[in-house]
């Protein structure tokens, strides 16, 4: 198998890039292996597709801003007992370019043709542009 798709999710209660990274930092010491990970209610059914060099895209405020590299999915049981998936990702976040993303629930997959281009390594580190000033650039087509 040589395909491979991704996830995208909304990364909700993230105002930037580096609150996304340091919230996934905040929880390093919860975990043995201290990996980030995204746990969610649904288990993907493309697993193998996913494992197969998927990554995980994030939208901040409405716009799709980096991806990690999902590592593996592990199943975990809340206090409740229901089981879950839990996303292990790559402690790397690579910066993407720009693009618009309406809201939705849960996760969704995304095809490699589908996904917006990693920033060359010097771009990632410019200055974050302000909010409405990124959406209304992505809009247009210039991000």
């Amino acid at each position: 198998m040589d395909k491979f798709v991704n996830l995208i999710k909304l990364s909700v209660g993230s105002e930037s890039v580096d609150t996304l990274m340091e919230w996934q930092d905040s929880r390093k010491p919860i975990y043995e292996d201290g990996l980030p990970r995204h746990v969610t209610r649904m288990w993907p059914k493309r697993e193998a597709e996913i494992l197969n060099g998927g990554s995980i895209y994030w939208v901040i405020k409405g716009v799709v801003q980096c991806r990690q590299k999902i590592l593996r999915l592990d199943e975990v049981r809340g206090e409740d007992g229901i089981r879950r998936c839990a996303i292990v990702l790559d402690p790397e976040v690579h910066r993407t370019q720009n693009a618009l993303k309406r809201p939705f629930q849960g996760w969704r997959y995304l095809k490699p043709e589908d996904t917006p281009a990693d920033l060359p390594k010097g771009r990632a580190e410019d200055d974050s542009l302000p909010d409405d000033l990124n959406r209304a650039l992505a809009d247009i087509g210039v991000l």
